[in-house]
């Protein structure tokens, strides 16, 4: 099944996914957005709709989380062709790191410049609240230090170098634009900016874990973004990611409280609105950033 996978995701696949997408709806999309748990609303905010189920889509990957729709959505968001994962895929369904990252390098094929990347995560920094937006400046691939990275194997140049730098992995001029744009739209109080770290899941942590990861300079975890981040850059998309505190990370023994999937997509659903206004209001300006 793993060898399949890797078959399904070499260069010839993609341009075949590719060339079949560009075929079926009208533009080129410039911006790339994938919707993490309970943020697929994003999808509906796009003009002019083409939608098409993952099961139809050649060689695409099949999403199996509650909260992810499983759809990819061409649309126009404030004038900018756009193109949308309602449901992004993770190493826990079972899918090779290739098939999770496949996205990305379609998105590059058809014209994709820039990726917004958004995920539902639990705080680890306790100055975190439940619903607060946090603009990811950086990450920790944990399951890279076991070897897990989307790059390994043979290198594609027609898609990357070998050894792309990821100390700039997050657009930081992105991040300045989403901080003045939420501060813009009242969002003063609830907008962080911190480091995001990945876990393979889809055990939620234990506590030890929770501990482990604040003290090695965490501030969220999540199942999900990184992989597909390595990839755009090594694709030479520009990244912008945010998370949504969806959870406190249980850091205490002397607590009942536990992480659940429905917590997760229950916060997602109530701070819906002001996420879609954030990147609403972020796209049209997108394009008066420069080209890297």
């Amino acid at each position: 099944n793993v060898a399949k996978q890797k078959t399904e995701t070499g260069s010839l696949e993609c341009k075949n996914t590719a060339a079949w997408l560009l075929d079926q709806q009208p533009f080129r999309p410039l911006l790339g957005i994938v919707c993490g748990s309970g943020l697929g609303g994003l999808a509906d905010l796009l003009k002019d709709q083409k939608v098409m189920s993952y099961s139809e889509i050649p060689h695409f990957p099949q999403s199996t989380v509650q909260g992810h729709a499983g759809k990819l959505v061409f649309g126009s968001l404030k004038g900018t062709p756009c193109v949308c994962m309602q449901g992004r895929f993770h190493l826990y369904e079972g899918h090779h790191i290739q098939k999770i990252t496949f996205p990305m390098k379609i998105f590059k094929l058809m014209g994709v410049e820039t990726v917004i990347l958004t995920n539902a995560a639990g705080g680890l920094n306790q100055e975190y609240n439940v619903g607060d937006i946090m603009i990811i400046k950086d990450h920790i691939n944990l399951p890279g230090f076991a070897g897990i990275n989307p790059l390994m194997g043979p290198n594609d140049e027609r898609f990357g170098l070998r050894f792309p730098a990821m100390s700039d992995a997050y657009d930081r001029e992105l991040q300045q634009l989403a901080e003045k744009v939420a501060i813009d739209l009242g969002y003063k109080e609830f907008i962080r900016r911190g480091v995001y770290c990945t876990l393979t899941g889809p055990s939620f942590e234990t506590i030890a874990e929770c501990r482990m990861l604040s003290m090695i300079g965490a501030d969220a975890v999540g199942m999900s973004t990184v992989h597909e981040v390595i990839a755009a850059r090594h694709c030479g998309m520009r990244v912008f990611a945010f998370s949504l505190i969806t959870n406190q990370a249980v850091m205490d023994y002397d607590t009942d409280m536990k992480a659940t999937h429905d917590e997760v997509l229950q916060t997602g659903k109530d701070r819906a609105h002001q996420l879609e206004a954030l990147v609403a209001t972020m796209v049209p300006l997108i394009k008066q950033s420069k080209t890297h």
